[in-house]
């Protein structure tokens, strides 16, 4: 079972609603959340301006290619990228972007802090993202901090890791599942998440599905104005493995699906070293090398 919690239960601390996410985090690894600040109006726009940015023809996209920028910010084409080395690059399209800094910051010469791409179509998509990458980070906040007091830590555990974060916010299109599709397809591959926290706005259409612990895949999905949350491989090891990174997947069907998921990461110089560790392992490190073996034009540059 999934854990549903309410977020505002959890803010204040609600014993239900912080054994739910001690469940969600230690054991399930994904968990739904609803009650937040973002409703389902606000986020059906956000879902709807990128299905009109995705169904444009290709040469109105190809100015913003990640493979042309060389950092993670702009789109993405279909098969380009492939997080399982087994399977054939997945066959979604993307859009990447980030935290919006001052045109002097030092931080903008680093590729995880790059200024952002906004596409001129459709018409607001960027002031109308970027009003939801702040707002959404906020939230993502306030579930970190119930995560931190659900596996006994201080509420503020993690805060101030999260000054200038390498949060990503990314819109996904799934297409329907091509006729010719075999094995070894998929929207994405099998595969647990890089970072820290994700938090996963969908438009309700099935796809997800998440890898039980017995075995087998369990669908989820949520509809605009609530959210799936999940936990990455950055914050496993920053938990000393309390908190679990749970694999999962998304094959296609025959309905197109919009996700946004906001990966919710820390500033690049944080350690995310298990606590009394002598050890030092920089959260910047860590997702390069991921993103390396993942983005196929990043491969190829360091190939």
């Amino acid at each position: 079972m999934i854990p549903r919690i309410d977020l505002a239960a959890l803010k204040m601390g609600d014993p239900q609603a912080l054994a739910a996410m001690a469940a969600a985090a230690t054991d399930v690894g994904f968990a739904t959340i609803h009650n937040t600040p973002l409703g389902a109006a606000r986020v059906s726009a956000v879902i709807e301006t990128y299905r009109a940015f995705f169904k444009l023809p290709e040469a109105d996209k190809a100015p913003y290619d990640m493979a042309r920028t060389g950092s993670n910010r702009g789109w993405g084409a279909a098969a380009s990228e492939q997080v399982d080395p087994e399977a054939n690059p997945d066959f979604k399209q993307v859009f990447d972007c980030g935290v919006t800094l001052a045109p002097d910051d030092p931080l903008l010469s680093n590729p995880f802090y790059a200024a952002n791409r906004w596409p001129v179509a459709p018409e607001d998509f960027g002031p109308l993202i970027q009003a939801y990458y702040r707002d959404a980070c906020a939230v993502g906040l306030d579930v970190l901090r119930g995560v931190a007091q659900s596996i006994g830590r201080p509420r503020d555990a993690f805060d101030a890791a999260f000054d200038k974060p390498m949060a990503l916010l990314r819109g996904n299109y799934y297409p329907t599942r091509p006729d010719t599709a075999g094995a070894k397809d998929f929207g994405i591959a099998p595969h647990t998440d890089y970072g820290c926290l994700t938090l996963l706005a969908t438009d309700g259409a099935p796809g997800l599905e998440v890898r039980r612990r017995g075995g087998g895949w369990l669908p989820l999905s949520a509809p605009p104005g609530e959210f799936v949350i999940n936990f990455g491989e950055m914050m496993e090891v920053w938990t000393d493995r309390a908190v679990v990174a749970t694999p999962h997947r998304v094959i296609g069907g025959s309905q197109e699906r919009i996700s946004v998921p906001l990966f919710f990461n820390p500033a690049h110089d944080t350690n995310i070293a298990p606590p009394g560790s002598d050890k030092v392992i920089r959260a910047g490190d860590h997702l390069s090398k991921r993103y390396k073996e993942t983005y196929l034009h990043l491969r190829e540059k360091t190939a």
